[in-house]
């Protein structure tokens, strides 16, 4: 992957110490952004295109599960994962059903294990990515044919 093709991750969680440490570990294998609460976050999600989301789910304000629900809205394309130190089944449920999950991760994080998670997400964020350009291809295909068939119906 070369340097203007790096994979693009936003990590929102409301400890510094966190947002420092994640900077710390991955801006030499990614193009890191950090956003201390939901709010922060929503303003480089509308500015810049990030590939992947991580988020923490306590966070004052808005959760880390409803910053996840509305990234499905906003930017269905992004990968979405949630880091957390709690192990809330009901926020995990939400998580996944309402914020549509590629993984779920316990704080503290494993460098190398949350690192191949990144890619492996931003691979599924390719596949989606490659799935919306072959269908528009195809649509357009479609068209052609059918006009086609229609100009050889008519002569």
């Amino acid at each position: 992957m070369e340097k203007g093709d790096q994979i693009h991750v936003l990590y929102v969680d409301d400890e510094e110490n966190n947002l420092n440490a994640f900077k710390a570990s991955f801006r030499r294998d990614f193009k890191v952004y950090t956003a201390i609460s939901a709010d922060d976050a929503k303003v480089i999600l509308a500015e810049t295109q990030i590939h992947v989301l991580i988020t923490d789910q306590r966070m004052p304000g808005t959760t880390g599960t409803e910053l996840l629900a509305q990234a499905v809205k906003d930017f269905p394309d992004q990968t979405r994962i949630l880091l957390t130190g709690f192990s809330d089944i009901e926020a995990l449920k939400d998580a996944i059903n309402l914020g549509q999950i590629f993984c779920y991760l316990q704080k503290p994080w494993n460098d190398e294990e949350l690192k191949q998670t990144i890619k492996r997400a931003y691979q599924v964020y390719n596949l989606k990515k490659e799935k919306e350009a072959l269908t528009e291809k195809l649509m357009i295909t479609n068209e052609q044919l059918e006009f086609y068939l229609r100009q050889k119906l008519l002569s």
